[in-house]
């Protein structure tokens, strides 16, 4: 005999559900997944109908739809919260999946470029292997292949098997008609190098493709947030000063809505974009160099077995002593190198607020709206030094991009002189080329030193720790253990680079002008603000009629805290989908509100 709940999940249980979870990895069966989101709705319903009783029984009410009875008003609001909990569960999974299909089709040419470095000595599976053993370099592309690896490793399938299922369940187009040719190819026994190297100009122009439909989506989130979160508070804010005006009370049960309903709609929105929107490469990624260079020297152990322990702790004392004064000499590059120093100091800034507010000190340099200035510059002082953190890391990051080309070129042509890879590293490190110059410096002395090649190249790239830098220099690396002709490799890293950038630079162009608009639309929010309590009212002065706007201008200051904050940090995702982005905008906005409600007004 077969539960109730079986009997609700096979009436909601669909193939498109089951595929949708497999296409966003979820390890959870779709029945499972049905039967969790209909335990998260019924308990968020039950929590507000155990509100809507607390309320009757305390003669509480809050309307939230003021035009309809208090009773309708809470009937309407039940319905579309179990309408939203569980259609936005049911709909999460395929929101990922559509996500992480834009993320492989944008990141299969580079995993490509690596794929045909790679075939040249390592058989098909070894090649999907090396892609999975990257991902911090190829993201969900390595995911993708690591269903591969364990399909074939875990569960004992075939490589054409595994191939064969991840062309079931994987969310991109691409990726599936790569697999089913590759079979192709490899059943035949034909050349899967020179297969590589024919399908990457052609998944080149598809991952173009893939990025303006990408665009597409943002500039229709773009225009949805506008409308909504910015044009609305304005019509609000006139609403209250007319009724103001009126003589009537504040609009009360309008506030809650923008209190709750403005960061809450802000941040859906916000994470939808995060899903979908393929983000810059510009988290920090590093991992130890585990090979040792010199794994056949024996170190001699004291004739009782036991290490020098003195010796031991003098080594790390000096270790620890070269750090502290290499933080000492370079306090910009250890600030950036993690954004947790920046998340430390932040929130150190904000204790020291706290702490004025505490001891009445803040409420003399700001005796009026004391706390909605307290919590703008609490949120200003957490952003400020991650923001600061990002910024210069992003500015590095850039400086280092575009000189990697001419780094690349540079070999290249020195190769075809008949120069050797290490002596052109040596010539190349004597010239200037801003701040690779530094990193290229330390590469030569570390082969002077007795390191390879391979090795000295491997630190740098793990020292900058930038997935731009490490896709080159790894291919670099890769074709120098195989061959001493670069210069096919060397162009095609070139060119893996300059598409990259270029495709950077045309995300950048569409979303300035999204993030002018968002700039824009608060500026007039702003502006309204200004207008409706300084001129607009000084306007009826030769009537005698006296208005009392603290009220307003308090909820206006409110409102403005929420749609800065929040309005900055999408505009942060509009241009590289990064929450770190945002906060520079953040903390504009709250600059300029604080400056306007305290100041000006």
């Amino acid at each position: 005999m077969r539960s109730t709940s079986d009997l609700i999940v096979d009436a909601f249980n669909t193939s498109d559900l089951r595929k949708a979870l497999k296409a966003a990895h979820f390890p959870i069966s779709g029945e499972k997944y049905l039967q969790f989101n209909l335990i998260a709705t019924l308990l968020a319903a039950l929590l507000f109908l155990m509100g809507t009783v607390l309320m009757l029984v305390f003669d509480f009410e809050i309307v939230i739809i003021p035009f309809l009875p208090f009773a309708a008003s809470q009937a309407v609001v039940f319905l579309l919260l179990v309408f939203v909990i569980f259609g936005g569960l049911h709909l999460y999974p395929a929101l990922v999946a559509e996500g992480r299909k834009a993320a492989i089709n944008i990141d299969l040419p580079f995993a490509l470029t690596y794929m045909q470095a790679l075939s040249t000595t390592v058989t098909l599976f070894h090649v999907f292997r090396g892609i999975y053993e990257h991902d911090d370099l190829y993201g969900e592309v390595s995911r993708e292949c690591g269903m591969i690896v364990r399909d074939v490793e875990v569960f004992g399938d075939d490589l054409l098997t595994a191939m064969r299922n991840l062309q079931q369940y994987t969310p991109s187009d691409n990726f599936k008609d790569l697999l089913n040719d590759l079979a192709l190819v490899f059943k035949s026994g034909g050349s899967i190098t020179d297969f590589f190297a024919s399908r990457n100009s052609h998944y080149r122009e598809r991952a173009r493709q893939e990025m303006e439909m990408t665009l597409k989506t943002m500039e229709v989130m773009a225009e949805v947030y506008v409308t909504a979160f910015v044009a609305g508070p304005i019509a609000m804010i006139i609403m209250l000063v007319a009724q103001n005006m009126s003589g009537q009370s504040n609009m009360d049960f309008l506030m809650p809505i923008m209190y709750i309903g403005l960061p809450l709609g802000a941040m859906v929105m916000i994470f939808i974009l995060y899903i979908l929107m393929p983000f810059d490469h510009l988290k920090i990624s590093r991992k130890e160099i585990s090979d040792i260079e010199y794994h056949d020297v024996s170190v001699r152990e004291e004739e009782d077995g036991q290490f020098d322990l003195s010796f031991v702790k003098k080594i790390q004392e000096k270790k620890q002593w070269m750090r502290f004064m290499g933080i000492l000499r370079h306090p910009v590059k250890f600030f950036i190198s993690d954004y947790e120093y920046g998340l430390i100091l932040g929130g150190f800034l904000s204790c020291i607020l706290a702490l004025l507010y505490l001891n009445g000190t803040f409420a003399e340099v700001f005796p009026e709206y004391t706390l909605e200035v307290l919590i703008a510059l609490l949120i200003i002082a957490f952003m400020l030094p991650i923001s600061a953190a990002y910024e210069l890391r992003k500015l590095y990051l850039n400086q280092v991009e575009s000189q990697l080309p001419e780094l690349l070129r540079e070999i290249s042509d020195m190769k075809d002189l008949g120069m050797t890879l290490q002596s052109a590293i040596h010539l190349i490190a004597q010239s200037k080329l801003g701040v690779l110059s530094s990193e290229l410096t330390i590469v030569s002395r570390d082969m002077q030193l007795g390191a390879s090649v391979s090795n000295a190249l491997v630190r740098m790239e793990e020292r900058i720790g930038l997935v731009s830098v490490k896709r080159a220099i790894s291919l670099v690396v890769r074709a120098s253990e195989i061959t001493d002709y670069l210069k096919e490799i060397l162009a095609i890293a070139i060119g893996d680079l300059e598409h990259y950038l270029k495709m950077k630079y045309d995300r950048f162009s569409v979303s300035f002008i999204y993030v002018a608009i968002v700039y824009l639309s608060f500026g007039i929010f702003l502006y309204s603000a200004y207008q409706l309590n300084v001129s607009f009212i000084a306007s009826f002065e030769n009537f005698n009629l006296d208005f009392d706007m603290t009220g307003n201008i308090m909820d206006m200051f409110h409102i403005a805290i929420i749609l800065g904050t929040f309005s900055g940090i999408m505009a942060g995702q509009l241009s590289t989908s990064s929450i770190l982005s945002g906060f520079k905008h953040s903390i504009i906005f709250l600059i300029a509100s604080v400056v306007l409600f305290i100041a000006i007004i």
